[in-house]
């Protein structure tokens, strides 16, 4: 029983500690924009390689 004079006051902190990094991270902007880093993978190369190109390095590899 004497342990909960231990654990209630430290769950206590952590509970603190977790609301303060909670409004630290909403003060700071890190819940400003969650789609675009997921749509940037996506939309990162949509160009395709030039055939001509592709071709005038194979044929310099065969040299």
């Amino acid at each position: 029983m004497s342990i909960l004079l231990v654990l209630i006051p430290l769950s206590l902190v952590l509970l603190i500690i977790g609301i303060a990094a909670f409004f630290w991270a909403v003060r700071n902007d890190q819940f400003e924009d969650l789609e675009s880093p997921a749509w940037k993978i996506l939309l990162d190369d949509d160009t395709r390689p030039n055939p001509e190109l592709s071709a005038m390095d194979e044929d310099r590899k065969r040299e």
